[in-house]
């Protein structure tokens, strides 16, 4: 049942549920409340959840407590557990005074209680009073939504500058060396598929997570960026280096890390670059091997930071199927093969065997990124 008036009121769009098994008191509230709202009327607790899911659907409620059958007590704990009605402010009218009766509405999320005898002006500012308080929390979760929103959106932004922005500094750095900007993608895929392997075993599950793999995978561009302070004469040679040129070689770990320390070692605050941190440990450490037969500092096993075993792994499979100067390229199979010969050598075995695992996915990220 709707009464239709068309009066001045502001919320004159607003629609009110009265829900009263007497027929009176909704003549009452009705005659009250409809020169400045659309009125809804339900003579039981079970009808009144059936109008609210109907339209036009209530914006408050103005509900009985003493009903047959269904009370109102079980009809707004009903609303309340309904993620769809949960927020439409409700207000007891009622001739129960005792105060535990009213903290009882209360605790089950009525926003206001009503005596009767009703009295108008009361009855008008209350019902005002709640849907002005419910407009401010729409305008408010509006507010925060599209805040919400508009982060994220700057926030994804932020970081595909950043990512387009460290490729193109590694970029350099591989330009230098003959490399493609391909072999910084399918580096960082292959990183990504490795810690993502090895994230499934116990002892790393929770060490590897989301954000954790995400970091090491903005990260893993800046391996090689200390070659650029390689000598083009010692970078570029197509044979093999002398001792002395393999010692200045070997540097571009140290210098890379150390370009990435001077970067940011005087930020107080490295929220949001913690993955320089891990850069400089790649960058560092990634030509360290499993036995600690590698450089610069002979580190073996887990002492060996895990993203620098990662990419150990990510960074000579990708060498390996590469066409260099000094080199074919070799097939996956020959790859996985010195890969394989390498465990417990040159590289830790779990990840060879997460290598093994994911080997698909390395076939599919060499040819989607193929220098070809």
């Amino acid at each position: 049942m709707t009464l239709s008036i068309t009066p001045s009121h502001p919320q004159i769009n607003k629609t009110l549920l009265i829900v009263d098994d007497v027929s009176e008191n909704i003549t009452i509230l009705g005659a009250i409340l409809s020169p400045h709202y659309k009125i809804r009327v339900a003579n039981s607790g079970a009808r009144a959840l059936a109008v609210a899911k109907t339209n036009p659907r209530p914006d408050i409620i103005l509900l009985d407590v003493m009903m047959p059958e269904m009370d109102g007590y079980q009809v707004i704990s009903q609303l309340k557990s309904d993620p769809e009605f949960n927020n439409i402010p409700v207000i007891f009218v009622t001739a129960l005074e005792a105060e535990p009766e009213e903290i009882r509405g209360l605790q089950l999320g009525a926003v206001d209680y009503i005596t009767k005898p009703v009295r108008p002006a009361i009855v008008l500012a209350r019902v005002r009073t709640q849907l002005e308080l419910q407009e401010s929390r729409i305008r408010l979760q509006s507010q925060n939504d599209w805040l919400e929103k508009e982060v994220n959106l700057r926030t994804r932004q932020n970081a595909k500058i950043q990512d387009v922005s460290l490729r193109a500094l590694a970029s350099l750095a591989e330009a230098r060396d003959n490399e493609t900007g391909n072999h910084i993608l399918r580096t960082q895929a292959y990183m990504s598929v490795l810690a993502r392997e090895l994230s499934k075993l116990p002892k790393y599950s929770d060490i590897l997570t989301q954000d954790v793999i995400d970091n090491y995978t903005k990260a893993a561009p800046l391996h090689d960026i200390g070659k650029v302070g390689i000598p083009d004469h010692i970078l570029h040679k197509a044979g093999k280096h002398t001792a002395e040129e393999w010692y200045i070689m070997q540097t571009h770990a140290k210098i890379g890390a150390d370009a990435i320390w001077r970067a940011i070692r005087n930020e107080e605050d490295l929220l949001g670059l913690e993955f320089l941190n891990t850069a400089m440990e790649i960058a560092h450490h990634h030509h360290e091997k499993w036995d600690g037969s590698g450089y610069p500092n002979g580190l073996a096993e887990n002492k060996i930071p895990l993203p620098a075993r990662l990419m150990a792994l990510a960074d000579v499979f990708d060498a390996l199927i590469s066409k260099r100067v000094y080199k074919p390229a070799f097939t996956i199979e020959t790859a996985t093969s010195i890969i394989l010969e390498g465990r417990n050598k040159h590289f830790d075995p779990d990840i060879v065997d997460a290598y093994l695992a994911r080997l698909q996915d390395f076939t599919y990220i060499a040819a989607q990124y193929s220098d070809n």
